[in-house]
């Protein structure tokens, strides 16, 4: 299967001549779930921030639906079919749920109703409380909400970024359970996050960076099994 998304030989920081990122090489294939996970420092956000043109390559290619989108904007990008979900900062606090969904559809023109429906069909509590201001939603309702602003675009490609931050466990679980839904009505994924052992479980493949580099890939089950990946990034106990 051709792959919707490759990363090569990226090199990207955010001072010109300081790269975080040393040489990533990274693929996705349509409706793939992808884990990027690694220690803090890594370059895990990096990565995501480079893909989606809020960081310009230093040297490497993305080549994004066969179209080589390094350099471009993320305004551009989101034309081409990306969507980037950022950790902090990812909803209009003062605007209600349904006002921060109607932004999320900025390109669009025409109608949005079927589409707002379409995303409380799929995260019912943001159906509920539509008229709410978004600044007043938990943190798990607000990732939903962040998750859900993305999608109004219809994205091929979903980049998310630290989505279980700062979330209580049962959150976290609440989250995760989205993002499995999304993903399995076919849209691709980039799961960037901490929370390495869950994101593993539910990935079809993932990478682990580290120092700016992505020194071990494979599928989900592989790296959970890998004695190294456990002892270094899962925490010692993993395996045991």
């Amino acid at each position: 299967m051709e792959n919707i998304l490759e990363v090569e030989n990226v090199y990207a920081g955010y001072l010109k001549d300081l790269n975080i990122l040393q040489g990533i090489n990274f693929r996705i294939a349509p409706g793939e779930l992808v884990a990027v996970i690694g220690p803090n420092g890594a370059g895990k956000s990096t990565l995501a921030k480079t893909i989606f043109g809020l960081l310009t390559p230093n040297q490497g290619k993305i080549i994004f639906k066969g179209k080589n989108i390094a350099g471009l904007r993320s305004d551009q990008i989101v034309h081409q079919g990306m969507c980037y979900v950022p950790q902090i900062s990812n909803v209009f606090a003062a605007l209600s749920i349904e006002e921060n969904l109607e932004m999320g559809a900025f390109i669009r023109k025409g109608s949005l109703k079927q589409d707002k429906e379409r995303i409380y069909t799929m995260f019912p509590r943001l159906g509920e409380r539509r008229r709410q201001k978004a600044g007043t939603l938990s943190g798990g309702e607000r990732q939903m909400l962040a998750m859900g602003r993305a999608l109004m675009l219809d994205p091929d490609l979903l980049l998310l970024d630290e989505p279980s931050a700062a979330l209580s466990p049962i959150l976290v679980n609440n989250v995760f359970e989205q993002i499995q839904g999304i993903n399995q009505i076919g849209k691709a994924i980039v799961l960037v996050e901490q929370n390495a052992k869950k994101a593993l479980m539910m990935a079809d493949r993932g990478y682990v960076l580290e120092n700016g580099r992505d020194r071990f890939e494979g599928t989900g089950k592989d790296l959970l099994d890998d004695p190294k990946v456990g002892q270094l990034y899962l925490g010692a106990a993993y395996h045991s």
